[in-house]
């Protein structure tokens, strides 16, 4: 009787070692060159900015450390709220008026019924292509109640308006002129993102037999609303931001533009006038915070409205 021998076990193959795959630095190759440029242009200032609000420069001692020592100072600083509380009523009141005028001035070139639709459309957005410094002098000069405008008029009918450009009006004035230059920027952001709403809901809306005004309350206004929280928050910026008008018609004016009258201008002041780069530098930074906070509650309450 023969039997069979047993097959010697297979001995297993050892698995095959998963290599690694190899890192690719195409994509930071790509975005380096911007990563670089962002570090060295928004970077860096910040941080250099924080670094000089830490210290103070001192006639003995020099350069030493203080710590928060000018942000206590500048959150006591009348100065600085004083100019805070001008640029938030400019704010308050200057952004709601511009905001609705280019709304209003989008929906006419948007309906269709305006005749000459694309010369008003350029004429609206051109003062947006004037320099801020040259509105401000061409707007100065017709305030100027000597040899501008103004002055013209109260000799050409024998009376006598107010000088827009005295303590009281000067504010409203400055808003003028940012309403002039930006109220067509804000218009084309408006008219872009009603170019995009689909021709279905208006056809829909003509035939359930809505008019001209329920067609913009219940499908134009809702359908930009987003449109309208990104120019509100540019608005918000651009206040806090003021420095250039003020600036510029400080010339005309130096006993209604003080050197306080905006944050920013006040923080000019300190760097180049008063040579206190430090506390010009906290001033700065709580700017760019307050202008954070805020704009970013803007947002939040614009996307909760919208959801």
């Amino acid at each position: 009787m023969t039997t069979s021998a047993a097959p010697a076990p297979v001995a297993a193959r050892p698995s095959p070692r998963r290599s690694r795959p190899r890192r690719s630095w195409t994509g930071w190759a790509f975005i380096g060159p911007f990563m670089a440029v962002f570090a060295l242009v928004f970077l860096a200032p910040i941080a250099y900015s924080v670094y000089l609000s830490l210290f103070q420069d001192r006639l003995i001692g020099g350069n030493t450390f203080v710590g928060l020592d000018n942000y206590v100072r500048a959150l006591t600083d009348a100065q600085f709220w004083s100019g805070l509380g001008r640029v938030s009523l400019f704010l308050v009141v200057q952004v709601p008026v511009m905001l609705f005028l280019a709304l209003l001035a989008a929906l006419a070139v948007d309906s269709g019924r305006l005749y000459g639709r694309d010369f008003f459309r350029i004429s609206i957005f051109l003062p947006y292509a004037v320099p801020a410094v040259v509105a401000s002098l061409m707007w100065g000069f017709m305030y100027g109640t000597r040899f501008g405008l103004v002055g013209n008029v109260n000799d050409a009918l024998g009376v006598s308006l107010p000088d827009p450009l005295s303590p009281d009006l000067v504010l409203a004035s400055i808003g003028n002129i940012v309403t002039w230059e930006f109220v067509g920027y804000n218009m084309l952001i408006f008219y872009s993102a009603l170019r995009v709403v689909p021709i279905s809901l208006y056809e829909a809306a003509e035939i359930d037999g809505a008019g001209q005004l329920r067609t913009i309350t219940a499908i134009k206004l809702p359908a930009i609303r987003g449109a309208m929280v990104i120019a509100t928050i540019f608005s918000i910026i651009g206040s806090f931001q003021l420095f250039n008008e003020p600036s510029i018609l400080q010339k005309l004016a130096p006993n209604a533009i003080t050197s306080d009258f905006t944050p920013n201008l006040f923080t000019y002041s300190l760097a180049f006038a008063g040579q206190q780069h430090n506390y010009a530098a906290t001033v700065a930074i709580v700017m760019g915070l307050i202008t954070m906070v805020v704009a970013y509650t803007v947002q939040l309450r614009g996307m909760r409205k919208g959801a």
